[in-house]
């Protein structure tokens, strides 16, 4: 499984940016059946949590994101979204998808977004 991020950018306070990530190689079951999701890290700090899928249906948000960003999915297109709202300049990051049978043990490539005040 490959996974391909697009989407990010820059954006002022108020705007909105959406993410996608396709899990390139995945077949139907195995997609549906892992955690899939995203997550953001500035240089230097930990890796966490922004939204993620655990298992095809129950979705997992940061209480900092919870009423701003919603996650998606395609299972067509092996494709999850993640539609960001409301942004604000601490969501600056860059933002990485993962995915894995337990916790994420396949990364993408990460994706910058940064929001101005």
């Amino acid at each position: 499984v490959r996974l391909v991020e697009s989407g990010g950018g820059s954006v002022q306070a108020g705007g909105s940016l959406r993410l996608s990530c396709k899990a390139s190689g995945a077949i139907l079951s195995v997609f549906n059946s892992n955690i899939i999701g995203w997550y953001r890290q500035v240089p230097g700090k930990e890796r966490e949590l922004v939204a993620i899928f655990s298992g095809q249906s129950r979705t997992i948000y940061a209480d900092s994101v919870k009423g701003r960003f919603t996650i998606s999915r395609d299972n067509t297109r092996r494709t999850v979204y993640l539609q960001m709202n409301s942004l604000k300049p601490e969501d600056t990051d860059i933002y990485y998808c993962g995915f894995g049978p337990s916790r994420p043990d396949i990364w993408g490539q990460g994706t910058q977004v940064t929001v101005s005040s």
